[in-house]
């Protein structure tokens, strides 16, 4: 345990010097240095860092539990938090509201100063605002608070990488602290300090609150990602993380990827599928009952463009191998809603020529089983129920044959097999785009809105928009999982890719113009899917414009 909360701080000190730390660093700066006296500021700005790590542990580990049971809105914490950040910001501006908000303070004894405590208050509405980087550790804490896995050793890992990453704002702040004291002229100026300062709060608060951050931290180059995985990567890390989280399966670092065939953990069974298709009668299969033959569980979702990508090579693997002792299954595990629906899966199976058997694991319990984490990923299991290689994401495609090769010949010593499949690796390998979702649960490229959750709402474009960024005009209304078009939906997206691709769902059209020059139309209706909205013989920079008739679903851009 005490090596995982090492990690953990640690984890939190590369995040406290990250890029995502930036909207914060004015607030925590000018918390600490609208102080009057060198002790009361620097009481106020460890104040404020304490209030920060306390709230942020408590929001994340226990905040949509408490929404959820009081059936409130999942974005109140972060409201009440802007809302302080915002009054403090009045109140350094006009010390009539400064009074007001300090009164409380001036009531409580004890041997902390009211600016102290005021700032904690304030520490504490910056929890709610701070968002940081994304790694293992804040993954696994998050999973504890929405999964209510909550241990004593999942609170001090958490409050462990609160405080890592609490340490260089605390740092940041004492400086600024020091600067003010060393120079005279900032000191007499308490006055134009704490107006400087109002102001400073009050543009952050807007700033956070409209995410208008976002853009300016997607453009600042992600410079400690490399220490992070190095730090948060490991074996070990991952080991006792899925403990922590109640995963039942393997850990996925279990194979030793830097050798084609390793032995990695016995098979899980399938579990709770809820349907199989392309067996005989629709009778399930078990590892149990595959013994003797060279498995490969292949995890996807039919709407996932590197899913697709892969399925030519997983096809063209069981024709050719499957009368020398190869199995495929394919495991279906949504990410959408309507990819719970057997028939629409169905639907996807003939429609990519699919002919090995496929399980619907619409409950996770299989994919939960196999600790798994990607889509695509693949898991080959020998004749003896062992899991010997693991591939998750695309390519790799000529080491996961030769991997299939090898234990077919393992089972069979005197088989002949045919010659490789030979099919074209189509993983791209230019810079692209990101997978860009278009509802709540997953929003985060969309720039100059603020989302208006599962009810209509009037957006306007952005002035500007940079590359991977998405603006919106005219009326959507957005959902968990995608947005769907009103009167005068439009969506303007700056992308760099070759190909461009839409899942949709509902029905209408899609009018299309790729930098001012008109495109396309193209016509939505059925089963949601995958629709091409842009495909070119090269990587291209472009806007796409695109204006959708009403009732027209839009879920998720994937790039080629």
């Amino acid at each position: 345990m005490l090596s995982l909360l090492l990690v953990g701080l640690v984890a939190g000190l590369i995040t406290g010097i990250s890029p995502c730390i930036l909207p914060v660093l004015p607030v925590v700066l000018v918390a600490g240095a609208t102080g009057t006296a060198p002790s009361a500021r620097r009481s106020r700005s460890v104040a404020v860092v304490v209030g920060l790590v306390l709230s942020f542990s408590a929001i994340t580990l226990l905040g949509t539990t408490l929404l959820s049971a009081l059936g409130l809105p999942q974005d109140l914490l972060r409201d009440a938090g802007l809302v302080l950040l915002g009054l403090f910001g009045l109140g350094l501006l006009v010390p009539a509201i400064a009074d007001i908000l300090e009164r409380p303070f001036l009531r409580l004894h004890g041997p902390r100063p009211a600016t102290s405590r005021g700032g904690f208050v304030l520490g504490l509405g910056l929890g709610a605002v701070f968002v940081p980087c994304a790694g293992p550790i804040l993954a696994a804490i998050a999973v504890i608070g929405a999964t209510h896995h909550l241990s004593f050793t999942g609170v001090l890992l958490t409050l462990a990488f609160a405080v890592g990453a609490g340490v260089p704002l605390l740092a940041v702040a004492l400086a600024g602290d020091a600067v003010i004291d060393r120079v005279r002229g900032l000191r007499d100026r308490a006055r134009g300090m704490r107006i400087a300062g109002g102001a400073v709060l009050l543009v952050m608060t807007l700033a956070i609150g409209l995410n208008l951050t976002d853009g300016f931290q997607q453009d600042v180059p992600g410079y400690t990602s490399t220490l992070q995985n190095s730090v948060e990567g490991g074996t070990s890390v991952k080991t006792q993380l899925q403990d922590l989280t109640g995963a039942s399966g393997e850990s996925l670092m279990s194979c030793n990827l830097t050798t084609t065939l390793d032995d990695c953990f016995q098979a899980p069974d399938f579990q709770g599928i809820s349907a199989w298709l392309n067996t005989a009668g629709g009778k399930p299969l078990t590892i149990r009952s595959l013994r003797g033959k060279v498995v490969l569980v292949d995890f996807w979702t039919y709407s996932c463009i590197n899913c697709q990508r892969t399925l030519p090579h997983v096809e063209a693997w069981y024709q050719r191998y499957a009368a020398d002792g190869l199995v495929v299954v394919g495991v279906s595990t949504p990410e959408f809603a309507f990819e719970h629906v057997a028939s629409n899966v169905q639907s996807a199976v003939q429609q990519f020529g699919i002919t090995y058997p496929v399980a619907l694991d619409n409950n996770y319990a299989t994919w939960n089983a196999y600790g798994n984490e990607y889509w695509p990923a693949d898991y080959l299991i020998d004749a003896s129920g062992e899991v010997r290689y693991e591939s998750f994401g695309e390519g790799q495609y000529g080491e996961t044959e030769s991997a299939i090769r090898q234990l077919l010949v393992d089972a069979k010593p005197d088989v002949k097999l045919p010659p490789a499949s030979g099919v074209p690796d189509l993983t791209p390998t230019e810079l692209m785009s990101p997978e860009t979702y278009l509802g709540y649960d997953r929003l985060q490229y969309l720039v100059g809105a603020n989302p208006v959750d599962n009810a209509p709402a009037t957006y306007s474009f952005p002035s500007s928009i940079s590359v991977v960024e998405y603006g919106l005009s005219g009326t959507w209304t957005i959902n968990s999982e995608e947005s769907t078009a009103g009167a005068n939906a439009r969506l303007e997206l700056d992308f760099q890719a070759k190909d461009v691709y839409l899942v949709l769902g509902g029905s209408g059209t899609l009018t299309l113009t790729l930098s001012g020059k008109p495109l396309k139309t193209v016509d939505v209706s059925g089963v949601p899917g995958l629709y091409t909205l842009v495909s070119g013989s090269s990587t291209q920079s472009g806007v796409l414009l695109i204006t959708a008739s009403p009732g027209v679903e839009a879920y998720d851009f994937t790039f080629g």
